[in-house]
């Protein structure tokens, strides 16, 4: 059995895991020894950790808790942006390499949520310099590369989760979103990945970030397994709901529902019944962006889009064109955020700062000089974007748009030297995601077809504010169809 463990979904591991088929362990050293052949080629994760895994997975065993958490023996990653107790930080960038790695006295809230499930952190997937680039490829290494063609780029900032789940490293692994950074991977790898609603999950609500954009979010190969990483990042009361110790919430499901919706393709209706159903959905190549920079829709987004779409009409479902109401005051408000929320990386001195590579250094510094009131304005200006783009959204159960605008760039496509123009090809190349953190939307993307060349491009499906079940749905009908999770790279 174990030469096919990776073989297995995250959902048929874990129910091997719960009746004792297979130990923590043996999943574990399964893939720990495909991290070890793999990983020097694609940089999934920027640091292993098999001691580590291996003490967790024996507490585990001693503890013989099988069936009590939601992901128990599962292996996983921390995101190399996240915080655990006493393990150096260095959050993909030179700033903080050596001596000047952060070791956390305490472990995050994700972090401490997902070992509460049960998961098994094999070490820390890659991310690019503290998490603002769209893409993974840090001068302090290791780059994340595409396992359909490693000469790619595997989008950002959660690339080295989306390589490894897509080159069977992992089963599942959980990433983070501001502006896009579990969708982006997840579209250039092939595999799936989902943003939740703000507020939705406890430990990443948005609560914490400048503008409500940051929610953390799990990537998979299946819809199914996607929901049930959704699951286990949730903490849950005893009588099923989610246990939220914030103000801040969006609408949930009861515990098992998203699991459900993903594995039935149905959503529970009123009484508890499963429906179907016949949803209206929308279909947009509107970006928020388009007042600001020139969008381009490229023949193999296009494509994507037309087969999703085209999937999803023959389903029985209701399609309509949407077009989004243009808003001149998106593009220069959001770079105002994204600059204000980079100024307060904790950096002062000025020979750190100087190791930073030239997008996070503008950023930071560009940043330190917006005044308070452009601020306040820009905020207020995205705040009643948000209000709009939610009234357009929910005239229907989904809205699809393409899930990138091209397929995945070459590894240096990003100008290194320019970040101006480094800024604006990150938005031309990924224009229908940031707009949904702005919103607090939930939003899914998953592929739908592969190029000539053999590389992934997909679509992404927006939903209602609490809309997951019915995301999960639809992209459990569309993998029925489309199969995608049959399909493996080269490096697989």
């Amino acid at each position: 059995m174990d030469d096919a463990l990776h073989e297995m979904t995250a959902t048929r591991l874990r129910d091997l895991l719960r009746a004792g088929e297979l130990t923590p362990t043996e999943v574990a050293d399964h893939f720990l020894a495909r991290i070890e052949r793999a990983n020097p080629d694609l940089g999934a994760f920027a640091t292993v950790a098999p001691e580590a895994a291996r003490a967790r997975t024996a507490a585990l065993e001693r503890d013989g808790a099988h069936g009590r958490a939601t992901l128990w023996g599962l292996p996983g990653g921390d995101k190399d942006l996240w915080m655990r107790a006493g393990v150096p930080a260095r959050f993909g960038s030179r700033a903080f390499a050596g001596d000047d790695a952060v070791v956390p006295p305490v472990s995050d809230e994700i972090v401490d949520v997902l070992d509460a499930a049960g998961m098994v952190s094999l070490g820390r997937t890659t991310a690019p310099e503290l998490g603002f680039p769209a893409y993974t490829e840090p001068l302090a290494g290791p780059v994340a590369r595409n396992p359909w063609d490693p000469g790619l780029g595997a989008g950002g900032s959660s690339g080295g989760a989306a390589v490894a789940v897509a080159a069977g490293l992992l089963p599942c692994a959980p990433g983070s979103d501001g502006g896009g950074s579990v969708r982006i991977p997840a579209a250039a790898c092939g595999v799936v990945g989902l943003k939740p609603s703000r507020g939705l999950v406890p430990a990443g609500s948005g609560q914490e970030s400048l503008g409500g954009l940051v929610v953390n979010g799990p990537l998979a190969r299946t819809t199914e397994d996607t929901a049930l990483l959704l699951e286990g990042m949730l903490t849950w009361t005893p009588d099923g709901r989610v246990a939220h110790p914030l103000t801040l919430r969006a609408p949930s499901a009861r515990a098992g529902e998203y699991l459900a919706a993903a594995r039935r393709g149905e959503v529970a209706g009123v009484g508890g019944e499963d429906v179907r159903g016949r949803f209206r959905i929308g279909v947009t190549t509107d970006s928020a962006w388009d007042d600001f920079y020139t969008i381009t829709t490229s023949d193999e987004a296009r494509a994507a889009l037309d087969t999703g779409v085209a999937t999803l009409a023959g389903l029985g479902h209701e399609v309509d064109d949407l077009s989004l109401e243009p808003d001149p005051t998106y593009g220069p408000a959001f770079r105002t955020l994204w600059m204000a929320g980079a100024s307060a990386v904790p950096l002062d001195d000025p020979a750190r700062l100087d190791r930073l590579e030239p997008l996070t250094r503008w950023l930071i510094g560009r940043g330190r000089q917006v005044p308070a009131r452009e601020l306040a304005e820009a905020l207020r200006a995205l705040t009643a974007f948000e209000r709009r783009l939610v009234a357009q959204v929910s005239r229907f159960d989904a809205v699809v748009t393409p899930a990138l605008a091209t397929t995945p760039r070459p590894l240096g496509w990003f100008d290194p030297e320019d970040p101006e123009r480094n800024f604006e090809q990150q938005c031309q190349y990924t224009p229908w995601t940031s707009m949904l953190n702005v919103a607090g939307l939930p939003a899914i993307t998953l592929p739908t077809r592969w190029t000539d060349d053999g590389l992934p491009m997909g679509v992404q499906l927006i939903g209602r504010p609490g809309g997951e079940t019915t995301l999960l749905a639809l992209a459990a009908q569309l993998e029925d169809r489309l199969r995608w999770a049959d399909r493996h790279p080269p490096a697989w």
